[in-house]
């Protein structure tokens, strides 16, 4: 059989409905590419802004630059939108751009496979069924798997148990006893919501967190119509904040200027808000300002001061049917909050990735112990496939849509040089993704990142395999286009 004579089902498969894919999907739909599938596991799109709904969800960054730049949204209802407002939008644009269809629900992809005489990928559900593609958009996004504390004895828990990324609207606290483990973004976004109602409400912490001024408000009708009337208003003031979020971001790489400034901001919002010394004490971080994610928040820190909340700051033992024990107590609950995040930087996937020669690329990555990609894109040995917020693509200080977006600018030069290709395939040369992952990890020196401290950014091995060790700009300077002598073109026999 000439193997040129095999068309796949479509030239282009995204797997995942979510911010990644869509922002995938629109720059296919706008460089006037049609023959694309997308593969969504849930029933509808949204990714983590579908599955986060617990009280007080809402976006950290300001949301005129949490947003698609080709796809504003006039009508923000304030300076950072809620999960609710946010799914909404993507909604709409999925809707306005008519990318609905596109989209094939209820496919959980389990397995992807390099099929090397085709030069195409063939994707399988977890229903069975396949398709045939001849490139691969991974876009399942970094926080879609939530991460279970290992505590001896939580399956033990007779009570009410609950993930904050899981969360069962049908349980009602009020009057309940609730504790809740971590001290992340999502805690500090729930705590609030919560401790009007509940009886009492305990927090254990294992590390305080560094907390910022939000100041979120009402955006004013003027304002979103000027914005309606005025599209380039809005568009400025999303580059001003983009630009003033840059310079912010000096902070975590080296600027001690930047970084001493805003550290006193937040020591003196914590002297402010905590007045009790023994309670500010123990909510004051050990480890340097910036090295774990910085949290902001209006209404957090002041709700230690109730009477009905406990700070618990010595180390759980374990969980027992009716509750947490720790060194010095026994701590009785109704409810058990789990808001501890994602694996972000570990691999705990059962979906499968074969590439060249049988080989399994998630296995290959638990089995070094780290995950390791091109530019957060490309993997050698995995031809024809590109990874939306792959490795080392996080950020601690601005938006990820504007990573996805530099992404996608990087994709479609990818795509447009297999195009001009077509009875081949492209592999990236493994000793380019060695020198640049190499190149990387030296980055992070001198960097908060570095400075000691445990945070999900680094993986079992230490290793950050998880943010870009530089600023948005830079990113997007490394991946304006695609240098073709970095990739190994292999033709079809």
């Amino acid at each position: 059989m000439d193997v040129r004579a095999v068309k796949p089902d479509f030239q282009v498969g995204i797997v995942g409905a979510g911010f990644s894919g869509v922002v995938a999907a629109l720059r296919l739909k706008q460089s006037n590419r049609n023959a694309f599938v997308i593969l969504e596991q849930a029933d509808s799109p949204g990714g983590t802004w579908r599955d986060n709904t617990y009280p007080g969800c809402a976006c950290d960054v300001p949301s005129n630059l949490y947003s698609i730049s080709t796809a504003p949204n006039p009508n923000w209802s304030q300076a950072y939108s809620s999960q609710t407002e946010i799914l909404e939008y993507l909604k709409r644009v999925i809707a306005d751009h008519k990318l609905e269809p596109h989209i094939r629900y209820n496919s959980d992809v389990t397995q992807l496979e390099f099929l090397e005489r085709e030069g195409c990928w063939r994707i399988t559900d977890r229903a069975g069924k396949t398709v045939t593609v001849r490139s691969v958009i991974l876009g399942m996004g970094p926080f879609s798997r939530p991460s279970w504390p290992k505590i001896p004895g939580l399956e033990s828990f007779a009570g009410v148990k609950l993930h904050s990324a899981r969360w069962d609207h049908s349980i009602d606290l009020s009057s309940k006893r609730v504790g809740i483990i971590g001290t992340g973004a999502s805690a500090v976004q729930i705590v609030p919501e919560i401790v009007s109602s509940v009886a009492h409400l305990t927090v254990f912490q294992r590390s305080a967190a560094w907390i910022g001024d939000r100041m979120n408000g009402k955006i004013p009708g003027a304002k979103k119509e000027q914005y309606q009337r005025l599209p380039w208003l809005q568009a400025l003031e999303r580059n001003v904040l983009y630009w003033v979020m840059e310079a912010r971001g000096n902070l975590f790489t080296g600027n001690k200027t930047i970084h001493n400034f805003f550290k006193s901001q937040s020591l003196k919002k914590l002297e402010r808000e905590v007045p009790n010394p023994e309670l500010r004490s123990k909510l004051t971080p050990n480890y340097e300002f910036g090295c774990k994610r910085i949290l902001s928040s209006d209404d957090y820190l002041p709700c230690f001061g109730r009477e009905n909340v406990t700070l618990e700051t010595d180390a759980i033992l374990e969980v027992t049917a009716t509750g947490i024990r720790t060194a010095n107590a026994q701590h009785e609950f109704d409810v058990l909050i789990c808001a501890t995040g994602f694996e972000v930087a570990s691999i705990s996937n059962d979906m499968k990735i074969i590439g060249l020669g049988g080989r399994e690329l998630l296995s290959e990555w638990r089995e070094r112990g780290t995950m390791e990609a091109y530019k957060g894109s490309s993997v050698s040995g995995f031809p024809n496939l590109n990874f939306m917020l792959g490795p080392n693509t996080g950020l601690g200080h601005s938006s990820m849509i504007s990573i996805m977006e530099a992404q996608a600018n990087y994709i479609m030069g990818y795509t447009q040089l297999l195009e001009q290709n077509a009875n081949a395939y492209l592999d990236v040369k493994l000793e380019i993704q060695r020198e640049h992952n190499a190149q990387l990890q030296t980055q992070f020196v001198g960097t908060v990142w570095a400075s000691g401290c445990k945070s999900w950014y680094i993986n079992s091995s230490g290793k950050n395999t998880t943010l870009y060790p530089r600023l948005v700009q830079a990113f997007r300077n490394r991946t304006r286009g695609v240098n073709p002598l970095e990739y190994e073109l292999v033709k079809l026999s």
